[in-house]
């Protein structure tokens, strides 16, 4: 929070953050950053595609926008790309010239999948909720599994603030596995469930590695750096049933260590 303010040296400008984070799933105090930031005459925009808007609310902690990768959980069922941005009407006037020019408005066939799946919304994302938490309770068991990132567990480094900001606590989870890049690899080659793939916030688990995919253009110093290690794996918890997600990685733990 010191940082903060000291970079903001000059009004005008805009703090943009993500919480939880990608992929360690860090929280973000989004109140204390927006004092901080509007204090300095800044403006907050908060990323809230983890979350989703059934389980965080970032304008009422003080944040000036909120955006989302429609494509995942507002969409839920990986068959459309879109965004969505919330704000004032002061603000979103000043971006509508800039979405009108530069063409970034929804087919009609794009805009009905999304209102369809608005509406399942709330009942999905309790059940990404309660499937993640039984995903990461029972690897946090596993003996070849170092670390578990998810901010409804007691061991979670941030889970009081998560548990003040947020109503809910998602449905991405972080494991890392020991071995480290090889052990990771293997692991997630020996899923049967989880779907390769680097997207998030669909009805089907799917799972990523952060080294390969999202952050493979960092070196291994800036990865390390961020807390993102070469074990690490990104599970988006989907809408099966958990007993078979934890079956399916439990499996494939099992074979990547045979």
């Amino acid at each position: 929070m010191d940082q903060l303010a000291e970079t903001l040296t000059e009004p005008g400008k805009l703090v943009y953050l993500e919480s939880p984070a990608n992929p360690n799933l860090a929280i973000l105090d989004i109140a204390a950053i927006a004092r901080i930031a509007h204090q300095k005459g800044a403006l907050v925009a908060v990323d809230n595609t983890f979350a989703s808007p059934i389980n965080q609310h970032p304008l009422e902690l003080g944040a000036d926008l909120v955006l989302h990768s429609a494509t995942k959980y507002l969409g839920g069922h990986s068959d459309l790309t879109a965004g969505a941005l919330m704000t004032s009407a002061e603000l979103a006037a000043a971006v509508a010239p800039w979405r009108k020019n530069l063409g970034q408005l929804l087919s009609p066939e794009t805009a009905a999948l999304l209102s369809r799946s608005l509406r399942t919304l709330p009942v999905r994302i309790r059940q990404h909720n309660e499937n993640a938490m039984a995903v990461a309770q029972a690897m946090e068991h596993h003996p070849k599994v170092r670390r578990v990132l998810y901010p409804g567990l007691d061991s979670f480094t941030d889970q009081e603030l998560a548990a003040r900001q947020m109503k809910g606590f998602g449905g991405m989870v972080t494991i890392e596995v020991d071995g480290g890049r090889e052990k990771s690899t293997a692991v997630a080659d020996n899923l049967r469930l989880f779907l390769l793939a680097t997207s998030l916030g669909g009805v089907e688990s799917l799972v990523s590695q952060p080294c390969a995919t999202s952050h493979h253009g960092l070196t291994a110093e800036e990865r390390l750096k961020r807390g993102i290690t070469d074990g690490m794996l990104r599970l988006s918890i989907g809408l099966e049933d958990s007993k078979d997600l934890i079956e399916d990685l439990n499996q494939a733990l099992a074979k990547a260590f045979a």
